[in-house]
């Protein structure tokens, strides 16, 4: 391409004269051709960075998917691993301390150090960095509490060692084996009342079960009253000593007779319909110091940890009250 020439005309000289540009006019012009060359190769040397992946880039980015995918991974163990945990803690406090009569441990006791966190879900928005330190964060909190807990297993098997009578006088089986139940017809909890309809607090548990199927004493202890008792129908009331008492209601038939010793197993009555009563079942009660406790915290002799799992299911989704 020409260059493009300019003149001036001149009145002294009456001529048209040449005009010539400054230097530094001179040195942009010479210099604007390079200038536009260097930007169209750094664009072109920028669209083929994002675009074209190098060998190299490559194998790194995989090896970083691969590792982020082993953190997720990791996450999700610790997360099934705390629940375990989670698991273990309230069988711990509301089981084994109840047994041994020891205070149950505090969050503070168990977490001790450590802040708790509830919120590991939202891995997809996270930086890497984060998603580490959390997964760090929660292992850590798992670390604590396999420690917390063999630290109170520890003291609860100083505690046994010298207390075997006391374990023979708590509740420990269910009082209708799992052969003869039907089902669970409730649980420990609110529950509507069957013949009032009105909201009251079911004190016990109620097992579903054919008249007559054997109703056994679930620890040592002596029958404090084997009689009618009014809305209880025939009802046995054992007392454990340790400040526990147990009540078996609606039986058909009363075999335990007040006064007497019984040991864990021994048949004390039939499973019957009496007194404010729906169907044939038994309704038991777990007492400690006079208060009601949730029976299903006590049930650890005769069904492994998979049958306990299942009591607990279905206590909690039980609400067909029959008494």
């Amino acid at each position: 391409m020409s260059q493009k020439v300019f003149y001036r005309y001149n009145p002294a000289s009456e001529q048209y004269e040449r005009v010539y540009p400054d230097r530094r006019k001179r040195i942009a012009t010479v210099m604007r051709p390079y200038l536009w060359a260097v930007l169209i190769v750094a664009s072109f040397a920028i669209g083929l960075y994002y675009m074209v992946e190098l060998p190299r880039e490559r194998a790194l980015r995989e090896r970083t998917e691969h590792l982020q995918r082993r953190v997720e991974l990791l996450n999700r163990r610790a997360d099934h691993a705390l629940a375990v945990m989670e698991d273990l803690a309230e069988r711990d406090n509301n089981f084994y301390r109840v047994m041994m009569q020891a205070e149950p441990l505090t969050p503070a006791q168990r977490y001790a150090g450590l802040e708790r966190q509830r919120n590991f879900d939202r891995l997809d928005s996270l930086y890497d960095t984060d998603l580490v330190r959390y997964v760090d964060m929660k292992l850590a909190r798992l670390d604590q509490m396999i420690v917390t807990q063999i630290k109170s297993f520890d003291y609860l098997a100083s505690e046994t060692s010298g207390q075997k009578d006391r374990t023979a006088h708590i509740p420990a089986i269910q009082p209708v084996p799992e052969k003869y139940l039907r089902t669970m017809a409730s649980g420990y909890g609110v529950r509507r009342d069957p013949v009032y309809g009105t909201m009251k607090f079911h004190e016990g548990m109620d097992f579903s079960a054919p008249i007559g199927t054997p109703v056994y004493a679930t620890a040592d202890g002596i029958v404090i009253s084997a009689s009618w008792n009014s809305g209880y129908g025939n009802m046995v009331e054992i007392n454990h000593g340790y400040n526990y008492t147990t009540r078996y209601a609606h039986l058909s038939k009363v075999i335990a007779r007040s006064g007497q010793n019984v040991k864990r197993g021994d048949l004390i009555g039939l499973v019957g319909n009496t007194g404010k009563s729906t169907g044939s079942h038994l309704h038991y009660e777990v007492r400690y110091r006079g208060a009601p406790q949730n029976p299903v915290h006590y049930y650890f002799y005769d069904i492994s940890p998979e049958q306990y799992d299942e009591i607990i299911r279905l206590a909690e989704n039980a609400g067909h009250v029959m008494d």
